[in-house]
């Protein structure tokens, strides 16, 4: 592929990507019970979507030069490990919240932390979106739709972790937009490694898939286990083979 196309694909990628952050505006005019009713089906979607392309796209890219070495298992774990990491750095802000108060005019610590946490995750999402793209254009177009469905959930609750914390709807947009802004300097920290380090994507595509797996299994599996009905654990369940089966259909692609 041209690099001034590689280039496009890329960044707006991460543009669409970063658009993603204002959807919390629209989130307030729908009624609480019928976002949840929507979300927790896309949340079932997103798992096995993130499932898909890490077994379908991922894996198969960077094994299929060198196998399943031992650098590609580090890097695995060290997704693991890094969005663990974030996880507790985003979490953190929950230790000392409280307002009782209702006061929303003040700002809290906790919904500061929120976004900087949100910021160093967005980068890792420009990060893994650029490093699929130096695969190859399926790999990165798949791990865009993973990126964004995992996204639209998140991006809906941080919104309302920001408005409870004190900033108004237009702050909360902005800065949740600015945040958003971000991935694009994880895409270009990826672009400048693969220009200077050879085969960086080795261990960048591994890293992406470790971050994936993480996500899907530490934070969208154990919401869907809140749910004990037979009827929507049903749908949860078609959901969630339903991203597999999309992330496999992209395959077609190349």
């Amino acid at each position: 592929m041209p690099q001034v196309s590689l280039f496009l694909y890329i960044f707006g990628s991460v543009f669409i990507v970063s658009l993603i952050s204002v959807l919390g505006i629209f989130a307030l005019s729908v009624k609480t019970e019928v976002i949840n009713k929507v979300l927790v089906y896309l949340v079932s979607f997103s798992a096995g979507a993130l499932f898909g392309d890490v077994f379908f796209h991922l894996f198969p890219e960077v094994t299929a030069e060198h196998g399943f070495t031992l650098s590609v298992s580090i890097s695995v774990l060290a997704g693991i490990v890094l969005m663990f990491m974030v996880e507790k750095f985003v979490h953190w802000r929950h230790c000392h919240h409280t307002n009782h108060d209702g006061d929303h005019q003040k700002i809290h610590p906790f919904a500061i932390m929120n976004l900087i946490g949100d910021a160093f995750h967005n980068i890792l999402d420009g990060l893994i979106i650029a490093a699929s793209y130096l695969v190859s254009l399926p790999v990165g177009i798949a791990t865009t739709i993973a990126v964004i469905l995992h996204e639209v959930p998140q991006e809906i609750g941080d919104f309302g972790v920001l408005i409870h914390g004190g900033f108004s709807k237009k702050q909360a947009v902005v800065f949740n937009f600015l945040t958003a802004l971000t991935a694009f300097l994880g895409a270009c920290i990826a672009i400048v490694m693969a220009a200077y380090v050879d085969g960086i994507t080795t261990y960048l595509v591994p890293l992406s898939a470790g971050a994936f797996i993480y996500i899907a299994g530490s934070d969208l599996i154990p919401e869907l286990h809140k749910e004990t009905e037979f009827e929507k654990t049903l749908l949860q369940f078609f959901a969630f083979i339903g991203g597999m089966v999309v992330m496999s259909l992209l395959l077609f692609l190349g």
